[in-house]
C-alpha cells in the first residue's frame, strides 16, 4: 500500500529471455528451436531495467527502425529479422533508482522486493514485443512459444500469486489451441486477462474468434490490450507515418487500441459475452472518450453498418465494461476530463514497470499528488479499485 491506497499496476513487463523460455519449453518446441536463429538478437542491457548483467537474447522479428529524423531526407527503414528495436539507443532510463536485475526474466523474489519500495500490491504482467510479433511466425512454432510462456508465468507468478498476476497469449491463428489452453488455465491463480494476439489484416470480430470468447466469458476473464508499435503485427497506419519513431510512437498505441475497442463494441462482442470486459495499456487514456463519443454518432449516422446495440458505445464504459490505464504524462486535468465524461469507473493505475518510461520508485507518489484535482473516492477506484474489477480480482 502507499499512503493507505492499495495499488495495482496493471502495465508492468517480463520480457523474458529465450534462455529463460526454453527451460520452460516442451519437447516438441526444444526440437524446432533452430527456426527461431534469423530472428534471434542479442541484448546487452543496461543496469536499472530489470536485466541479466550478463549478455541475453531475445527474439526481434521484422522490425521497422524509423530511422527518418522529422524535416530531414531519409525514409523510415528497411525491416530487418533479428534487427534492433526502433527505440534501441534513443531513450534514456527515468526511473531514479536501479531496480532489481533479473526482474523481467526470472527474479521474482526481487521483483516483490521491488514492489514493496514503491508500495504497490499486484503487477499485472505482460510480455515483451516478441509476443505479438510471434504472430509473423508459422503459428505451430508461435503456439509453442506462447505455451512455454504460459509454464513460465506459473512458475515466476508461483513466488505470491496473490501479487503476480500475468495473463494467457490467446493466438487467433489457431483458435482451437487457444480456447483449449483458456479452459485448461483459466482457474489458475496467476491468470487475470487474456490477450488476443492478432495476426496482421485479421480483425479482432472475425466470427471465427467465438470459442476464444465463449472460453473467457465461461472463465470471466478479461480482453487486455497492449500495443507496440515497430514489430508485426505493426499498427493501423503504419505504412503513412513517414519514417518517424517518435511520430509513430505517438500515434501506434492510441490507434491500435480504437479500433480493437470499436469493434469489441461494434461486433457485438460485449452484448454476446456479458462477462466479458476489455481494457488497454500503454495507450494512454485521454483518446477514449473522444473515441467512444464519436462511435456513438457512427453508429447511428452510418445506416447498416453495425448491427443493433444493446447500447451506445459510451455506455459500455459507463457501464464497467471499458477500462483503460492512465499514462502519468497526460497529467491530472486528462485524467478528470475522462472522469467527468465517463466516470471514475473506467480508469486503472499503471506505470510500465521497469520499462525506461517508468518513474521508479517514485510512480505511485506521481499519481497521488493528484488528488486534490481528483478526489480521495476516484483515486482510491483509479488506484485498485477500477482493477479489482477487470481483472476478476474481487
Amino acid at each position: 500500500m502507499r499512503a493507505g491506497y492499495r495499488v495495482i499496476d496493471v502495465d508492468s513487463h517480463v520480457t523474458p529471455s529465450l534462455e529463460v523460455l526454453r527451460r520452460h519449453a516442451d519437447e516438441g518446441l526444444k526440437a524446432r528451436w533452430d527456426e527461431f536463429a534469423p530472428y534471434v538478437r542479442t541484448m546487452n542491457s543496461p543496469p536499472g531495467r530489470g536485466h541479466p548483467e550478463e549478455p541475453w537474447t531475445t527474439l526481434k522479428i521484422n522490425p521497422i527502425p524509423y530511422d527518418r529524423v522529422a524535416g530531414r531526407k531519409g525514409d523510415a527503414g528497411e525491416a530487418e529479422k533479428g534487427g534492433a528495436g526502433a527505440l534501441a539507443g534513443r531513450v534514456q532510463n527515468i526511473a531514479r533508482e536501479t531496480c532489481s536485475p533479473r526482474i523481467q526474466h526470472d527474479n521474482s523474489t526481487g521483483r516483490l522486493a521491488d514492489m514493496d519500495r514503491e508500495g504497490v500490491d499486484v503487477n499485472c504482467l505482460i510480455p515483451g514485443t516478441w509476443a505479438s510479433a510471434s504472430t509473423a511466425l508459422d503459428p505451430s512454432l508461435a503456439v509453442g512459444l506462447y505455451g512455454a510462456y504460459h509454464e513460465y508465468m506459473a512458475a515466476f507468478c508461483a513466488a505470491d500469486p496473490d501479487r503476480l498476476k500475468g495473463l494467457l497469449l490467446a493466438p487467433a491463428a489457431d483458435v482451437e489451441w487457444a480456447a483449449a489452453e483458456i479452459r485448461r488455465r483459466g482457474n489458475e491463480k496467476w491468470v487475470s486477462c487474456v490477450w488476443p494476439v492478432l495476426p496482421e489484416g485479421v480483425p479482432v470480430d472475425d466470427p471465427d474468434h467465438e470459442p476464444i470468447w465463449q472460453a473467457m466469458n465461461d472463465f470471466h476473464l478479461p480482453i487486455m490490450h497492449h500495443s507496440f508499435f515497430y514489430e508485426p503485427p505493426y499498427f493501423p497506419g503504419y505504412r503513412d507515418i513517414w519514417g518517424n519513431a517518435a511520430v509513430a510512437r505517438v500515434a501506434a498505441h492510441p490507434w491500435g487500441a480504437q479500433r480493437l475497442l470499436a469493434y469489441v463494441i461494434c461486433g457485438g462482442i460485449l452484448d454476446r459475452y456479458p462477462d466479458i470486459k476489455v481494457g488497454f495499456s500503454e495507450t494512454g487514456h485521454g483518446w477514449l472518450p473522444y473515441w467512444v463519443l464519436r462511435l456513438d454518432s457512427q453508429v447511428e449516422y452510418v445506416t447498416g453498418a453495425v448491427p443493433a446495440l444493446a447500447m451506445k458505445p459510451s455506455d459500455y464504459v459507463r457501464a464497467g465494461r471499458v477500462f483503460c490505464a492512465i499514462e502519468t504524462h497526460e497529467g491530472p486535468d486528462m485524467t478528470k476530463a475522462v472522469m467527468d465524461v465517463l466516470g471514475d469507473g473506467c480508469l486503472m493505475y499503471a506505470s510500465d514497470f521497469p520499462h525506461p518510461e517508468c518513474d521508479w520508485p517514485r510512480s505511485v507518489d506521481n499519481v497521488l499528488a493528484w488528488s486534490n484535482s481528483i478526489g480521495p473516492g476516484a483515486m482510491q477506484k483509479l488506484l485498485a479499485g477500477n482493477a479489482d474489477r477487470f481483472l476478476r480480482m474481487l
